[in-house]
């Protein structure tokens, strides 16, 4: 990348950064914030997590089909805007009902789309992969800083404040894209990171890149559903406050990642891909059932937490370099799109489902619930193609 390509690069996936860190901060200290508002009831606490992705999902692809008419900056603008107006919502709100409200309008600011077709309007295509791993790496970067700097903002200034900090951070956002990002000299359609409306048919029908869709629609609703259970876990079997969860998560995370480069690193030299995502989805399910039959023993519920980010973490790294490997060399950019979809919705079903289950079963369906989802994971999973190196 030349300096006029790695600034965009860099001050967009700022824009990305400043975003997520809130909305992953709130992951780990929602579900006992969520107790003390009104009206609380495990389902209500489940919706409110995860309908952020309900509406993120179903905007993601509309806000980037807009911005080729109004343009990119203008439609990045308006959802941090939105983001931002949806974040004072939940901070003032008293009531789940109020933060459910508010989490549905800051899931309406679905910029990434758009953020990523930018990216691409300010780079040279020999430019554009390298350009496009800067985002990513930072995307995963923020998801680890949030999760430890969560509860230790929680203690400080309560969850409540965290959402004020989001509205705080999108307008961070808006000045570096008013400022910082570059103006592009004109825009245009780019296939490698725009959904094109009429590639959609075919994507749908296109069965390695539906395999690929579930899976990360089922890693995400995993996810959110172990995030209503786990810190009360850690509370109740680790005896470690809410403020102090981070101290949990911070080792798990480093061995985590640990665990990831190697994985990454065999699947790629020894072309056995399938086997890694085979193994992953595998150790999801496994960690699961721990919590679900041994979440009574502090050390099985350790255990289970790196087994489940170790898995985590390699299928976040490998399943977007899948998505671009698997779809057509003219529809990358609609792929892409479904994909992150399909993400965003898993979230909302993963937040839903779980808290139901939660309020009319008990704790432990949550677990089992997800470790089922993961054993239908691994089976769709099992007839998968071996990825080519390309």
């Amino acid at each position: 990348m030349n300096k006029q390509e790695l600034r965009a690069a860099s001050s967009l996936a700022g824009v990305f950064s400043v975003r997520l860190l809130g909305l992953f901060m709130i992951y780990p200290v929602f579900a006992s914030y969520a107790q003390h508002l009104q009206g609380t009831t495990p389902y209500r606490t489940g919706m409110a997590l995860g309908i952020y992705g309900l509406t993120q999902g179903l905007l993601q692809i509309p806000f980037g089909l807009l911005s080729d008419r109004v343009g990119r900056k203008v439609m990045i603008v308006t959802g941090l805007i939105v983001f931002g107006v949806g974040s004072v919502v939940a901070a003032a709100s008293t009531s789940i009902v109020g933060v459910i409200v508010g989490r549905a309008v800051q899931g309406g600011g679905a910029v990434g789309s758009v953020i990523l077709a930018l990216v691409a309007d300010l780079t040279r295509e020999e430019s554009r992969t390298e350009a496009m791993a800067l985002v990513g790496i930072t995307i995963g970067a923020s998801f680890m800083v949030a999760l430890v700097s969560g509860p230790l903002l929680a203690g400080a200034i309560g969850v409540a404040g965290i959402f004020w900090l989001m509205a705080g951070l999108a307008l961070v956002g808006i000045g570096i894209v008013q400022f910082v990002v570059p103006q592009p000299l004109r825009r245009h359609v780019n296939v490698d990171a725009e959904a094109i409306p009429g590639m959609f048919g075919s994507i749908l029908r296109n069965v390695e890149l539906l395999r690929l869709d579930f899976g990360i629609f089922a890693l995400h609703a995993i996810l959110t559903a172990g995030f209503l259970l786990v810190p009360a876990l850690l509370q109740a079997r680790l005896h470690v406050s809410a403020a102090s969860q981070w101290l949990v998560y911070l080792p798990i995370l480093l061995i985590s990642a640990v665990v990831m480069v190697p994985a990454i690193v065999v699947a790629e030299k020894y072309r056995c891909m399938k086997g890694v995502i085979l193994g992953a989805v595998t150790a999801l399910a496994a960690s699961q059932w721990m919590l679900a039959f041994g979440g009574s023993y502090e050390y099985v519920v350790l255990a289970a937490l790196t087994l489940f980010f170790s898995a985590f973490n390699v299928m976040e790294a490998t399943l977007p370099s899948l998505i671009t490997k698997t779809s057509p060399a003219r529809a990358k950019g609609t792929a892409s799109g479904v994909y992150s979809s399909s993400q965003f919705l898993g979230i909302f079903v993963g937040g839903v489902v779980g808290g139901w289950l939660q309020q009319s079963v008990g704790a432990d369906a949550v677990f089992l619930w997800a470790g089922a989802l993961a054993l239908l994971w691994l089976l769709v999973a099992a007839t998968m193609r071996q990825p080519s190196a390309d």
